[in-house]
């Protein structure tokens, strides 16, 4: 695999797209505040905006018939297991058992990679590696929705929710893409590299943090009984709280960029997915530092959104 086979494919295009919508988003926001009174703007924070960030966000009635509650979230995490859970069979069995993809699989890819496939190519163990920890993720994080996080009566925008869902479907063709266009040498065992074992440890150390976190925003709102006693909004403390607002969201980005070392750091078309994280991940950030500098009037200055130390 090298830089120079990906091209200016569909799914690069695609990504870079993304990654370019919310860095303008980001800039939006910062340029846009205190201008609660510009329809245009609460409907541009409507969209960009869900659970606590949007609770004081002063909307018509008619916008309100596009939320649907927060706590949904797991559904993309239900669905990435799934769908991710049935690309890593697939690709399974096309290792193990020499079965081609189904022609619906290929076409797909095809048309993202702009490369037609061919029944040569030597199977990856990065594209392995990367499909089990993706859905290694998606199952964590669908626990975690599920047994961990205490959520309110927070909302999305349909629209947040129905990209959400389809998130995952495109990340886990994407990863197929990465091994699309490249090729292997030799048995898997054999293609085993340093940069293999690198981006795993990272993917630990940054799956344990961000499970951490999320593990100390629940105990924001459960006592020492381990009951719910409340659903409002706490000031975060404790762990990487100290240092950034959002320490789930900065784990967030280094568990995509592990993915890119497993990648070998060889795979553009990765590396404009971390890209993309890099942006919509700093805009979630953006948004809950600034409520909660705004709610909480100990809240630390020198604290900073996403990035320890850098923003």
């Amino acid at each position: 695999m090298s830089w120079s086979s990906v091209g200016f494919s569909f799914i690069n295009i695609f990504w870079s797209f993304l990654a370019l919508c919310f860095l303008v988003a980001l800039g939006a926001h910062t340029i846009s505040r205190n201008r609660e009174t510009c329809r245009l703007y609460v409907l541009f924070q409507d969209l960009i905006r869900y659970g606590k960030t949007k609770q004081n966000l002063k909307r018509d009635d008619w916008l309100r018939v596009f939320d649907v509650p927060k706590r949904w979230f797991w559904h993309f995490y239900a669905v990435s297991v799934c769908w991710n859970g049935l690309l890593l069979a697939l690709y399974l069995r096309f290792i193990f058992q020499h079965q081609s993809h189904p022609s619906w699989l290929t076409g797909i890819l095809d048309a993202l990679t702009g490369v037609t496939s061919t029944d040569s190519r030597v199977p990856q163990l990065s594209t392995i590696l990367v499909q089990l920890l993706l859905w290694a993720h998606s199952l964590r994080r669908l626990l975690e929705c599920l047994f961990v996080s205490v959520f309110s009566d927070g909302s999305m925008h349909v629209v947040q929710y129905a990209f959400g869902l389809g998130y995952y479907i495109v990340l886990g063709l994407t990863v197929l893409c990465s091994d699309h266009v490249g090729k292997g040498a030799g048995t898997l065992l054999s293609q085993l590299d340093w940069f293999h074992l690198v981006g795993f440890a990272l993917f630990i150390a940054a799956s344990l943090l961000q499970h951490q976190s999320m593990v100390l925003l629940a105990g924001l709102r459960i006592g020492k009984s381990g009951t719910v006693e409340t659903l409002a909004h706490r000031e975060p403390k404790g762990g990487w709280f100290e240092l950034v607002s959002c320490p789930h969201y900065f784990a967030e980005l280094l568990i995509y960029i592990s993915l890119s070392v497993v990648f070998g750091g060889l795979s553009l078309t990765w590396w404009l997915v971390a890209l993309y994280v890099l942006f919509n991940q700093s805009l979630a950030a953006q948004l809950c530092h600034d409520l909660y500098i705004s709610k909480y009037e100990s809240y630390p200055r020198h604290r900073k959104a996403f990035i320890p130390f850098v923003f």
